[in-house]
């Protein structure tokens, strides 16, 4: 029985070649975060296709947040800055609906062969090396979250070697890096306070606690980063907007 997917010989439609090339440049940094792109009148002579065709394209990695439209302007390559990561990405709140900036304290950072969890988490080939690192988030001045967070040596060599980091690691790995962030992935469940967890959050042993597992992906669709956050929610709520 042939295989699922695209006939074999059928010509790949123009739009995803479109695709592609710009996710390509998107990756290459041929177009870096904060620019605007070339029109899609520019972009269709230069890929010798039809404006309709690259207005497809654009809307498509537009909707996955790739590109930003900016009426009367023109396509934009969005910048992570901390105040984007921290509504899109860190959803603990007050009880009284309060966003602010949580303080990291890095308690430790190591490097070691990924263990088949991390391979897995990270799509890494087996023996890979990766960089763990251990901090506590502080709100309005209490420990509040115990994030574990694990990245590829490879694909962010040295982090946090020469400097310390800053809270919010996703423009880090932009700017640092050139590896963007544009999706995440969370599981949520309840988890009780180990030893461990519950010295760091200065909280009893055995206290319930919100568990967030998240892996961010970056343009290319592969892993970025795999974190686990360990939320103690007795100020906090867990807070989703949906437009």
């Amino acid at each position: 029985m042939a295989p699922r997917g695209r006939a074999v010989g059928k010509p790949v439609p123009l739009y995803e070649m479109v695709d592609s090339t710009l996710r390509r440049r998107l990756l290459d940094r041929s177009y870096p975060p904060g620019t605007m792109i070339p029109s899609e009148m520019k972009l269709a002579a230069e890929l010798g296709v039809s404006q309709g065709t690259v207005r497809r394209a654009l809307n498509g990695l537009v909707d996955e947040g790739l590109l930003l439209r900016r009426q009367g302007l023109g396509t934009f390559v969005p910048e992570i800055d901390d105040r984007k990561a921290l509504f899109l990405f860190f959803n603990l709140v007050g009880h009284d609906g309060t966003h602010e900036m949580a303080a990291a304290q890095l308690v430790s950072n190591q490097i070691a062969e990924a263990t088949p969890l991390e391979t897995e988490r990270l799509s890494l080939s087996p023996g890979a090396w990766v960089r763990r690192l251990l901090r506590v988030r502080l709100l309005r001045g209490a420990p509040t979250i115990v994030e574990r967070i694990v990245v590829s040596d490879a694909a962010l060599p040295g982090l946090g070697e020469d400097a310390p980091l800053p809270p919010h690691l996703f423009r880090h790995y932009e700017n640092a890096y050139g590896q963007t962030v544009t999706t995440a992935e969370e599981r949520l469940r309840a988890a009780a306070a180990s030893a461990e967890d519950a010295a760091l959050l200065q909280i009893a042993p055995g206290a319930p606690l919100l568990e967030i597992e998240r892996i961010a992906f970056g343009v290319t669709g592969a892993p970025i980063e795999w974190r686990r956050s360990l939320c103690h929610t007795a100020s906090h709520d867990y807070l989703i907007r949906r437009p």
